[in-house]
Parts: C-alpha cells; sequence; structure tokens
C-alpha cells in the first residue's frame, strides 16, 4: 500500500474497466475519491489477459487517488499485490472466512474488501468481517445478490442491506458504501437511492460513471443544519458537566457526542 491514501472519508469509488486504460486515465482525475480498476464484470472474458498486462502497467506507479482492483480470480494476486501503486484488493463473491485467509496468503499487509453477493455471504457478513485483519471494509454485490434471491423489488434488498450495515459497524470497520446506481442517465433516482442509503447507515456510494460523483457526495455531506446542530453538542459536551439535555430536547450523553464528532469530520473530510 502506498502513503498516497487520503486524508478524508472517502465517498466515492469508481469503477473503470481494466481493458480501457484511457477511462482509467479519466477516472484518476474524475475527483473520485478511490478508483477501482475493474478486472472482473466490466471485462469480457477474452479482455482478461490485456486488462491484467494494463492494469500491471498502470500500477507500476503511485497516482493522485488510491487505486483499488477488483480481481476476477485470486490467480492474478501474486502479480498485483507487490506493486507499488495498489492500495487494496476489491474480492467478488466472498462466501466466508476461508476465501479471506486465502487471499490475504497471496498478498499479505494489502488492504481487503471482500464484496457479498449471495445469500451465504449476507449470513455470514460478522464472520467475513472480523475474518482477518487485513479486511478494511464489506459491501454488497447486488446486481448479483438481486439475482440469487429472486429479488423483484428494491425493498427486497432492505433487510441484507441492514445486515451489512450492522456487521460492518461490529466488526469495528467503516460503514459501508453502497452498490452502483446502474442507470446512469437518472441522476435524480440516484440522488433518491443516496439519501435512503445514508438513513439506513451506509456511508458514500460506488459509481460507474463520473457524471454520478458529485449527486453521491452531495447526498452524503452532512447539511449546515446538521453541522450546526453537531458543533452544538460537541460544545455542550466539552462543559464537562455530564449528561444533559440542550434546548430543541436533545438528550447529550457519550454515543450522541461520538455521532457529533463523526459529522463534524466528514464535513471536513479531513478523517
Amino acid at each position: 500500500m502506498t502513503g498516497l491514501e487520503r486524508l478524508r472519508t472517502p465517498l466515492t469509488w469508481l469503477y473503470a474497466p481494466g481493458d480501457r486504460p484511457g477511462v482509467v486515465h479519466k477516472a484518476l482525475y474524475s475527483g473520485a475519491d478511490i478508483v477501482i480498476v475493474d478486472l472482473e464484470d466490466a471485462v469480457a472474458p477474452h479482455r482478461k489477459a490485456y486488462a491484467l498486462d494494463a492494469t500491471v502497467d498502470l500500477l507500476a506507479d503511485a497516482h493522485p487517488v488510491p487505486v483499488h482492483v477488483r480481481v476476477h480470480t485470486p490467480l492474478v494476486i501474486p502479480t498485483l499485490a507487490p506493486l507499488p501503486g495498489l492500495c487494496g484488493l476489491r474480492v467478488p463473491k466472498v462466501t466466508h472466512a476461508t476465501d479471506i485467509h486465502r487471499i490475504a496468503g497471496l498478498a499479505p499487509g494489502l488492504p481487503l474488501y471482500p464484496l457479498l453477493e449471495n445469500a451465504l455471504a449476507v449470513e455470514h457478513a460478522y464472520v467475513i468481517a472480523t475474518a482477518h485483519p487485513d479486511v478494511r471494509g464489506i459491501a454488497l454485490g447486488e446486481a448479483d445478490l438481486r439475482a440469487d434471491l429472486g429479488v423483484r423489488d428494491d425493498s427486497g434488498l432492505d433487510w441484507p442491506r441492514s445486515r451489512v450495515v450492522v456487521a460492518a459497524r461490529a466488526a469495528a470497520l467503516p460503514p459501508p458504501a453502497q452498490s452502483v446506481h446502474p442507470d446512469i442517465g437518472d441522476l435524480d433516482s440516484l440522488a433518491a437511492g443516496c439519501a435512503r442509503g445514508r438513513a439506513m447507515g451506509f456511508l458514500g456510494r460506488a459509481a460507474i460513471h463520473p457524471r454520478q460523483l458529485p449527486v453521491i457526495e452531495q447526498a452524503y455531506l452532512p447539511t449546515p443544519q446538521e453541522v450546526d446542530a453537531a458543533r452544538e453538542v460537541v460544545a455542550a459536551a466539552e462543559t464537562g458537566l455530564g449528561a444533559l439535555a440542550l434546548p430543541d430536547g436533545r438528550f447529550v450523553d457519550a454515543a450522541v457526542v461520538e455521532g457529533a464528532h463523526r459529522v463534524l469530520a466528514l464535513a471536513s473530510r479531513t478523517a
């Protein structure tokens, strides 16, 4: 892992197909917090070898933003792991802790981000999240999960979404990012989906086009009213008087203060 990880809370993860180096280059300067070079679903089978070669060339150097790779097979990990430009691995179709142990053995010390894409993975969410110290976050792969569950309406994914949020928190990992919104032309639906995701406890979202990035960031940044309320809580806590009620009726205890600090950190994007 390089020293280029940004000292701010990431809200946007932009996927770029590994067999299109020009698109990857544009992604690096798109404003995304993290760029994910995709060797899996975005690359046709006959282009996998070329995509890997292009990604190896890309990762020979560090870049302005952290670069992760979503691998299509563990066989490529020994090739990628030593490269100075690689900051993390996105591991698809993880179903159990043994999957993580195998990957961690191939890339010691490299941050791992398992993707939970079927019912068994969701059932094992906490086990996967705590499988190894190199696991730095978990997320759903909703397209495959939707197919696996036979879900026909978006509300059918509410329980798996809550499950992964709870598992991440229980494992002391950052809140998960939402899965991608596949319709790059419908930014209103994207914004509405982000608002719902934020209410459920997600933080940020993966994207498949740069035009989605500002919508995601805006949806997940705290409002001025939320920032003012957080500052009031922090100021009250600094009096050292213990638990107390603010004029608007909010009760201030340790958990509320911790939440207020998270809001302020997110507002400044410095933690």
